[in-house]
C-alpha cells in the first residue's frame, strides 16, 4: 500500500509518498506561500526535481497540485490517485479529546475543532488540511496522527499541575508533551537495535532540535515528558525559554509593558539559546562562538546541556533504572559537543561515553556511542516522523 503523509501549515504543506511494501519515500516535496502571492510547489520523484509555480489561493488547490504532481509525466510516480491507499495527517494536539490514531469521518472533524485553542498556531492548519484531502479524495481513509498521543499514558502525578483540580477539570490545563511521534519511533527503534522488546527496557529518548523534549520511556509507554501544556515547557531550546517561575514571567511583563500575549510570544521567539548568546538559536553558530572565546555562547551550551542532563537523571529516578539514553533530531544527531555534555557527570548511573564513536559522522543509520564498559547504551537514532505516521496510518486502515 502507499500511504501519503501530509503536514500542514497555515500557508504551506509538507508531503511524502511512501511504499509501505518496503517503508521507501518514492515522493515527497514542499509547498510554500498557500493564500500568499508567489505559490510555489518544490517536488521530487522519479529521481527528478521539479518546481511548480502557480496560484494557490487555498490548501484544496495545494492537494490537487500534489496530487498532479504524484501524477506528473515527468516526476510522477503513481498513475492515479486511486493508487493512494490513505492519507496520514500529523495533528500538533489532541488535548484529551484523542488517545490515540484515529480514522476521520464527520464526527472526528467536529472534535478536532475543540483542540484549536491548544494549538491555535498548528491544529486549525490541519483540519484545513484533512478537509481539502477529504475533497479531493473523497472515497481514501484519512487519518490524523497527534503529536501527543505517545504521551497519553502519562500517569496523572506526571501529567498534572499544582492548580486546582476544578480548574484542571473545567480548562484541560495540564501536560500534554510533545515530538510524541519521534519519541515513539526511536524507543522502538532503539529496542530493535538493541534486540529487545520495547517492554523489557527503560530508556530516555532526547529529541534536541531547534524545539526540544526528553521523554522517560518504560516499557513501551511514556511514563512522563519536559514539555508540558504547550512546547514553551521543559529546556531551554532555539528561540524558547523553557522552564521558568510564573512570578519572574509576570515581573518581567510589567517591566516590560508586555500583555500576556505579547509576553508569550517574547517566551517563544526571542528567548532561549538566542536570548542568552544574543548570537544565534543555530547551535553551529554557539559552539563556534564559544571555540572563538565568546562567553554567553559556552554559558548557553552550558545551560542546555545541563538542563537536558537533569532531565535525564530525573527520569532515571521516576522509572527506578536506565538501561539506554537516545539522542535524536538536528541537534541530537549531528552535534556529539551537546550528547558528550549531556552524558558528562552522568557516571554514577552507569553512562560512559565513547569519544572516539560519539565524534565520528553521521552515516544516517543507527549508532551505538556508548563505551565498552558501559552499563546503559547511549544511541543516535536518526529520527523519521512521516515514517512514524504512514505505520499508524497503516494500523488503522
Amino acid at each position: 500500500m502507499k500511504i501519503l503523509v501530509v503536514n500542514a501549515g497555515s500557508s504551506s504543506l509538507k508531503y511524502q509518498l511512501i511504499d509501505m511494501d518496503t517503508e521507501g519515500v518514492i515522493a515527497k516535496g514542499n509547498v510554500e506561500r498557500i493564500g500568499i502571492k508567489g505559490s510555489v510547489l518544490k517536488a521530487k520523484g522519479n529521481g527528478h526535481e521539479k518546481v511548480f509555480e502557480q496560484d494557490m489561493p487555498d490548501h484544496k488547490v495545494a492537494i490537487e497540485l500534489v496530487l498532479h504532481a504524484l501524477t506528473d509525466s515527468e516526476i510522477g510516480v503513481i498513475k492515479s490517485m486511486e493508487e493512494i491507499g490513505a492519507v496520514g495527517h500529523r495533528v500538533v494536539a489532541s488535548g484529551e479529546y484523542f488517545k490515540k490514531p484515529t480514522l476521520v469521518d464527520d464526527e472526528v472533524l467536529k472534535t478536532l475543532e475543540k483542540t484549536f485553542e491548544l494549538g491555535p498556531l498548528h491544529n486549525p492548519a490541519a483540519a484545513t488540511g484533512v478537509k481539502a484531502c477529504i475533497e479531493v479524495m473523497p472515497h481514501t481513509p484519512m487519518v490524523l496522527v497527534f503529536d501527543t498521543s505517545f504521551h497519553q499514558t502519562m500517569p496523572p502525578k506526571a501529567y498534572m499541575f499544582g492548580i486546582k483540580y476544578e480548574d484542571y477539570k473545567e480548562y484541560s490545563v495540564r501536560k500534554y508533551g510533545a515530538h510524541g511521534t519521534s519519541h515513539k519511533y526511536v524507543s522502538q527503534e532503539a529496542a530493535k537495535y538493541l534486540g529487545k522488546k520495547p517492554e523489557q527496557l527503560k530508556i530516555v529518548t532526547c529529541h534536541l532540535g531547534n524545539g526540544s523534549s526528553i521523554t522517560a520511556v518504560d516499557g513501551g509507554k511514556c511514563v512522563d515528558t519536559s514539555m508540558g501544556f504547550t512546547p514553551l515547557d521543559g529546556v531551554l531550546m532555539g528561540t524558547r525559554s523553557g522552564c521558568i517561575d510564573a512570578s519572574a514571567v509576570e515581573f518581567l511583563a510589567r517591566k516590560k509593558g508586555l500583555n500576556a500575549a505579547d509576553m508569550v510570544k517574547y517566551l517563544n521567539k526571542e528567548c532561549g539559546v538566542l536570548g542568552i548568546s544574543g548570537v544565534s538559536s543555530d547551535f553551529r553558530d554557539l559552539i563556534a562562538g564559544a571555540e572563538g572565546g565568546n562567553e554567553r555562547c559556552r554559558l548557553a551550551l552550558d545551560m542546555f546541556n545541563y538542563q537536558t542532563k537533569k532531565f535525564v537523571g530525573s527520569y532515571a529516578a521516576a522509572m527506578g533504572g536506565l538501561d539506554c539514553i537516545v539522542f535524536t533530531a538536528g541537534i541530537g544527531e549531528n552535534t556529539p559537543q551537546v550528547r558528550e555534555g549531556v552524558c558528562e557527570g552522568l557516571e554514577f548511573l552507569g553512562v560512559e561515553l565513547d569519544k572516539e564513536a560519539n565524534a565520528g559522522k553521521n552515516t544516517g543509520a543507527i549508532r551505538d556511542i556508548s563505551a565498552k564498559d558501559s552499563k546503559v547504551k547511549i544511541l543516535v537514532v536518526p529520527t523519521n516522523e512521516e515514517l512514524a505516521i504512514a505505520r499508524e496510518t497503516l494500523a488503522l486502515v
